[in-house]
């Protein structure tokens, strides 16, 4: 792939104007009436249904992170099947790559002068998944920005549409806004978290790796002398 440099610095801008319209402005700006009032929505909503309860604790339970593993790995899967032995090989390599990428980007990520609470421990007089419910589960982060469970699946998203189409892409936006959400409606996450931080992290990180030829050249290069070149993946 050419280096599509225009549209590289497009997303870097959209990117850079996201995060900065939430971070110069005094307290955030319309960003903390925002999260405050989604926050709120859906803390409220927890004394009123035992069921609202325990659905937002099962789905930010480890547990549930691990079925969003399972839903990246069937979608992946979904292609690994209809590949040749050869074309194989490749997707569980561009896997690799993908997730060196994910390694590199969150760390850069986390360079960014910002750390603040969730909003759980931020607003005095509220209600706490952990404390209405006997049950483990992640309601509050003492550093909450950027979400990295939110980064990791838009990384997946982009890779998704970079090397799988658009139909694909649209099932993985599907995954990341179910697998996202539970974090931002228990209150673990704000959601300029996610929506500010992972996806401006993303727009200015992830197309430096898929619209140059670092990508290819990585799994190729790992095509290359990686082990197993010339064994059948069954």
């Amino acid at each position: 792939m050419k280096i599509r440099l225009p549209l590289i610095l497009l997303l870097n801008a959209l990117g850079l104007a996201l995060f900065f319209s939430w971070y110069l402005p005094e307290n955030h700006g319309f960003w903390f009436s925002l999260d405050a009032g989604i926050f709120h929505f859906f803390n409220n909503g927890l004394v009123n249904s035992h069921a609202y309860v325990v659905l937002l604790a099962v789905t930010n339970n480890r547990v549930f992170d691990g079925i969003s593993l399972l839903a990246m790995g069937a979608l992946f899967s979904w292609f690994w099947w209809h590949e040749t032995p050869k074309g194989r090989r490749r997707l569980v390599i561009m896997g690799v790559v993908m997730l060196l990428c994910a390694v590199i980007i969150n760390q850069l990520g986390h360079l960014i002068p910002v750390s603040h609470v969730s909003p759980t421990l931020y607003f005095p007089d509220i209600h706490r998944v952990s404390e209405l419910l006997h049950f483990p589960t992640k309601d509050a982060s003492k550093d909450s920005f950027p979400g990295d469970h939110g980064l990791m699946l838009l990384i997946f998203t982009g890779f998704v549409l970079r090397y799988f189409g658009q139909k694909a892409f649209f099932i993985a936006l599907l995954i990341f806004f179910v697998f996202a959400s539970p974090r931002i409606m228990i209150g673990a996450h704000w959601f300029t978290d996610v929506y500010v931080g992972s996806l401006s992290i993303a727009l200015v990180g992830l197309p430096w790796a898929l619209l140059t030829p670092l990508s290819d050249g990585l799994i190729n290069l790992l095509d290359r002398y990686l082990p197993g070149k010339n064994k059948t993946i069954a």
